[in-house]
């Protein structure tokens, strides 16, 4: 029986987790949200749905879902996300899951309480190269881990007339560059390794402390001429942390929107007794295995070359790249396979990220705004 799913906020994740949707038999698109209903229509329209909304009490009370995609700005997630899980409605949230820990504590006893189907987006686990991280990690093929590196870059706030309401920390939370990009990189080294990282020492700058807000209000971005208000910025552009992993394993990572010529630049690497791993976001269907006595090997995305469990997220032949759409629809299908065999309800650690998994993560952010703050390393 197909399941009745809804999307709350009509921008460019919206429309990404719709496309995702339409891919999964097992799944009916009966609406779309948004406070700006030409905004909802045109996404509707795209997607082939014919119902928009304005308010989400109100749509999630006449449609009745089994499962909502929360796509909209951080702060409406936990209100949005509690009131459809005490209406019996499962939720598949953008990360984060909160502004804070304990909201997504409470939001993880709610799920739990009810008994009802929990995700949060944190889709760079579901690309191919990383699940293949995750099994020659777990089969012991690389050996012990040594040493855990990289980062995440990006340039799209690298001017002081560069505005987004992430910039906001009402709408975006205390934290951005951690919280909004950090998060995908500790989520993503933690599946990959199948280790929780337990100790932080974070060190923060804001680069550009004031910027211009335009005139008019804008849905995600908007570079202006500078004739907008002159606005205090609080939020880090910047981030430096050292982390340590459970088994001990050390780490390191740096963070920043404003580098300049980097996009969407996550990288990770793993060192370990046999070999070093590397896998680079925008070069996603591939990975380069590395030792001293081999040299480097660069490894394609393909059934022929991954290990274990990975080959299922290998779809195509080795040189027909996946990528950033393969792996969030490659996270919403895991998730929804998961609702239709009832093992989302069963005890046990979830291919994809639960709302467990994303709680954890608001954790290390909170970890890293603390240890900023005081100086010192923080146990998570």
């Amino acid at each position: 029986m197909k399941k009745k799913v809804m999307i709350i906020g009509s921008g460019m994740m919206g429309m990404m987790h719709g496309d995702a949707l339409l891919r999964i038999p097992e799944v009916e698109l009966s609406a779309i949200v948004d406070p700006d209903r030409s905004a909802a229509k045109k996404t509707a329209g795209l997607l082939g749905v014919e119902r928009v909304y304005t308010d989400y009490e109100t749509a999630l009370t006449t449609e009745k879902p089994d499962i909502v995609h929360i796509c909209t700005p951080n702060h409406l997630h936990f209100p949005i996300a509690q009131f459809a899980l005490n209406n019996g409605i499962g939720v598949y949230c953008e990360k984060p899951l909160a502004l804070t820990k304990e909201e997504g504590e409470a939001l993880m006893r709610l799920a739990e309480e009810k008994r009802l189907p929990n995700a949060v987006n944190f889709n760079y686990r579901n690309n191919v190269m990383v699940r293949d991280i995750h099994e020659r990690i777990l089969s012991n093929d690389a050996g012990s881990m040594y040493f855990v590196h990289g980062h995440y870059l990006q340039d799209w706030l690298m001017y002081s007339t560069d505005y987004s309401w992430r910039l906001d920390e009402e709408r975006n939370g205390k934290s951005r560059a951690i919280a909004d990009i950090g998060s995908h990189w500790f989520d993503t080294v933690q599946f990959a390794t199948g280790k929780m990282i337990r100790k932080i020492y974070c060190k923060m700058n804001t680069a550009i402390p004031r910027r211009i807000k335009p005139n008019m209000e804008v849905a995600t971005y908007a570079r202006n001429d500078g004739n907008g208000e002159s606005i205090s910025v609080k939020t880090e552009d910047i981030a430096m942390i050292l982390l340590q992993l459970e088994d001990g394993t050390p780490g390191s990572l740096i963070l920043s929107q404003v580098s300049g010529g980097h996009k969407n630049d996550l990288q990770i690497e793993i060192d370990c007794a046999n070999y070093a791993m590397k896998w680079e976001q925008e070069n996603a269907d591939k990975l380069y295995v590395s030792s001293r006595n081999t040299g480097n090997q660069l490894f394609y995305a393909s059934a022929g070359t991954v290990h274990g469990d990975a080959v299922r997220f290998a779809p195509t032949p080795e040189g027909h790249a996946v990528a950033w759409r393969d792996a969030l629809y490659n996270g919403i299908r895991e998730f929804y396979q998961a609702v239709d065999d009832g093992s989302f309800a069963k005890a046990g650690r979830k291919s994809y990220a639960t709302f467990k998994t994303g709680t954890q993560v608001l954790s290390l952010v909170e970890a890293c705004l603390q240890s900023n703050e005081k100086n010192c390393w923080v146990e998570v």
